[in-house]
This record gives structure tokens, C-alpha cells and sequence, in this order.
């Protein structure tokens, strides 16, 4: 495997049929490369919605005061690169290259046989064990408990939200998703909790007291809320903070920046901050294709909204995104989620209705999606993503709005047609994928 490419395309060659969830195969990985995640501290974060921008907010103020800080999420949106962060910038290409050929050599003599995923896993963290990271900030990617990620004991485990996702790994109702999203807490380990239902909160909490771990609970023992004239406070145990200004758009990302400083609170002995390096931070916080703005003649706005909790989130804020404007959506969705309930709620607001489909081998056929729609609804089909984009940008007049979601993978497809939206201002030429 010489180049980018080819590295790439062997990785998403390791796609499984089913989806087989157990940590052992990433254990036994980890211990051929004399275990890297014991090498750096982390911070570990699971939630149904709201996880990859907490870690992104977390990492971006610890940045700004001077760490070293990883950040492994997932998905990317156009570039691989995305997925691994050191402090300001992504993982190079050659990075990506040499360190997956280094993990292949210990692996195929020992027959052992990851997902991609997996793989992804053991890459970031020997990145991170690499570049000497004073800490990482690691998001789940599915649930928690049997999650490739939860091999690390961090110093704080975080939930932000438990809703109803990926139901044929992590069971049918919320009680079930709560314990396997839960299976992130260890013995001892600090747990910040975000804004939950009532069962949900309570299954957590019970996992864990039973294991000694102390709890930051929102609403509870941390808020992040406008005062009387309109600026946001952080009230918390240690922390007491007015006039903040969260960068990135939606009240969502309120809850979710409230989170992260409570996830500071617990840092604190280890990763001091002072005010002035969290209000830089928030400043610099780059998360794109999350209530994006990425274009404002024609209005457009992208989202990765995937579930019905994240698309209600999104139809919340669009009278204040897109006043008075008619939304067109487009919209694809991913197979295996639970989008009908999407359909149902897009048909109370939308305009119309594009529905598309991603090069994705998930991607929901799109005709079986407009199919699901009433007749009350105007809805047609194109088939590819990007054209789609383009097609809807020339037709859009100047009361309306094109709202892009369904799936962070659609708006990984459009993004580059919005080239001053799609690559964070850190990044430099040097980074661009070597193929």
C-alpha cells in the first residue's frame, strides 16, 4: 500500500456482512502495538445525538490552552483525514498510510481480522501514541458498551443524550440504548451526563453509583442558559461564567457546549483552564455540517440530522435560521435507520420535498423513500446527490431555503460544492490527500 488511495480502499475493504460487536479483536490489535491507549490520557464520549461536537468543543478549548489534544471522530464528511486531529490540525494522508501498512504487518501473522472500524480505532490511537498527546478526546461510534472505542479507561466518561438509533444493535427502547450507551462508565470514572429522559437518567445513575463514580448531571448540577439580556451563563460546581458565546448555531449546541465545560470541571486537577482560554476555544470551535450556513444567496443550510430526535432539533431552528422562507429539502437517508418517522415529520413543514441517494452501500433507495411520502406532499426523485444540489441551487428562488439533511454522508456529498464552507482554515496544502 504505497499511496492514500490504495490505503483507503483496503481499510473499507474490511467491511463485514453483520456487524459482529465485541471489543476482543481491537484488544488483541492494541496489544500488538504494546497497547497505545495506555500511553495517553482521554476523555471518552457516547450519546445518541450531540457527541461529535461536544468532542469537538472539548478539543478545541483545550487546544486554545495550550494541549496537545487528539480527537478521533466519525464520520468525516470529505476527507478520511477529518476522522484524527492533533491540537490544530488533521492526521496527515502519509500518517494515515505509514501507520495503517505498520498495524497490517502485526496483524496478518497473527490472523487477526478487524472491521473497519476497528481498524480506524487502532490507527487513531497509535497516532495519538505517536505524536506524544498530552490528551485525546475519543468519540463512541455505536453504542458504548461493545463499541471498538471502549477499550480505554478515561479520565471522564460522558453521555449527551440517549434516543432512539441503531435499535437493531442496541435494542428497541430507551431503557436498552441507556445500558449499552452506559457501558462506557467504569469503575470510578468521572460521568458527565447531558440533558435526559427520566428512565434513561435513571439507569445511569444506577450504573453509576453501584460502581463508586462521581456524577455532573445537567440540569441538575451544571446549566448553560440566557439571561435576561439574551447572553449565555454557565452555572457548575467549580465554574461560573457569563457572557458566553458558543460559536456554532442551534440551541442544541447550547446543551452540547454545556456539557463539555462540566467535562472541564472534572479536568481540572489534570488539564487546568482559565476563562480566558475556554472563551477563546468556543471562539475557534470548527464542526461543519451542523446546522451550517454554507451559502446565503440562495439560502442553504446542511445538517446531518439522522434520527428523528436530530431532525425535530432541526425543524426547531429553522424559523430563526430561515425566517419567513418556504424550505425545500434535500433529503437522503441510510437503510438501516429508522427514517420514516423522518418522512412523517418533513411532510409537516416542507415546501417540497428532493429525495436523493449518497454512494454509500446503506443508502436507502430513493424511490422507496419518495414512496413513503403522501400525496399531499410534493416529492420527487434525483438520483445523484451532488447533481441533485446543483439542480436545486438554480431553481430555489429567494423565499425559499434549501435545508440538506438525512445523513451526515449526504452532506459529506455536497459540502465541496460550497468550497469556502468545506475545509477548516487550519488546514494547510500540505495535508491534502496524497492521491
Amino acid at each position: 500500500m504505497s499511496d492514500y488511495s490504495d490505503t483507503l480502499a483496503w481499510l473499507y475493504g474490511l467491511e463485514v456482512e453483520r456487524m459482529d460487536l465485541k471489543l476482543e479483536r481491537t484488544t488483541l490489535a492494541l496489544r500488538l502495538g504494546n497497547d497505545p491507549q495506555r500511553r495517553f490520557p482521554s476523555v471518552h464520549i457516547a450519546g445518541t445525538n450531540g457527541k461529535g461536537s461536544t468532542a469537538a468543543i472539548l478539543h478545541a478549548i483545550l487546544s486554545a490552552a495550550g494541549y496537545k489534544a487528539g480527537l478521533f471522530t466519525s464520520p468525516h464528511l470529505t476527507d478520511f483525514c477529518e476522522r484524527i486531529r492533533i491540537g490544530t490540525r488533521w492526521v496527515s494522508p502519509r500518517e494515515v498510510v505509514d501507520t495503517v501498512a505498520a498495524i497490517k504487518s502485526d496483524l496478518e501473522p497473527a490472523d487477526i481480522r478487524l472491521t473497519p472500524f476497528e481498524m480506524m480505532t487502532v490507527l487513531a490511537f497509535r497516532i495519538f501514541a505517536q505524536a506524544c498527546v498530552d490528551i485525546a478526546i475519543v468519540e463512541v461510534g455505536l453504542g458504548g458498551r461493545l463499541d471498538a472505542t471502549n477499550v480505554l479507561t478515561p479520565l471522564v466518561s460522558v453521555i449527551t443524550s440517549i434516543g432512539l438509533d441503531h435499535q437493531q444493535y442496541l435494542g428497541s427502547t430507551l431503557t436498552d440504548i441507556a445500558r449499552e450507551k452506559g457501558g462506557i462508565i467504569k469503575p470510578a470514572v468521572p460521568v458527565v451526563l447531558g440533558k435526559l429522559d427520566q428512565e434513561s437518567r435513571e439507569v445511569l445513575y444506577r450504573k453509576a453509583r453501584d460502581q463508586g463514580n462521581a456524577i455532573l448531571s445537567y440540569g441538575q448540577d451544571f446549566t448553560l442558559e440566557k439571561d435576561a439580556f439574551g447572553r449565555y451563563c454557565y452555572d457548575g460546581k467549580q465554574y461560573k461564567y457569563k457572557n458566553l458565546q458558543p460559536s456554532l448555531n442551534g440551541k442544541f449546541q447550547v446543551h452540547n457546549t454545556a456539557v463539555a465545560l462540566a467535562s472541564l470541571e472534572y479536568l481540572q486537577d489534570a488539564f487546568p483552564v482559565t476563562e480566558v482560554q475556554i472563551r477563546a476555544g468556543l471562539r475557534s470551535v470548527y464542526w461543519p455540517g451542523r446546522l451550517d450556513v454554507v451559502s446565503t444567496q440562495p439560502l442553504v443550510i446542511l445538517d446531518g440530522a439522522h434520527n428523528i430526535q436530530a431532525l425535530h432539533a432541526l425543524l426547531a431552528e429553522l424559523p430563526d435560521l430561515a425566517p419567513n422562507r418556504r424550505p425545500i429539502f434535500l433529503f437522503g437517508v441510510m437503510r438501516d435507520k429508522e427514517w420514516r418517522p423522518m418522512v412523517a415529520a418533513l411532510e409537516q413543514v416542507a415546501a417540497a420535498v428532493v429525495v436523493t441517494a449518497v454512494a454509500q452501500p446503506r443508502a436507502e433507495d430513493p424511490y422507496t423513500v419518495q414512496r413513503a411520502f403522501s400525496t399531499n406532499c410534493s416529492v420527487r426523485t434525483i438520483e445523484g446527490a451532488a447533481e441533485a444540489c446543483r439542480q436545486l441551487l438554480h431553481q430555489i428562488g429567494p423565499q425559499e431555503a434549501l435545508v440538506v439533511c438525512g445523513s451526515l454522508f449526504l452532506v459529506g456529498e455536497v459540502l465541496p460544492l460550497f468550497p469556502e464552507a468545506c475545509v477548516a482554515p487550519t488546514i494547510s496544502q500540505t495535508q491534502r490527500p496524497l492521491a
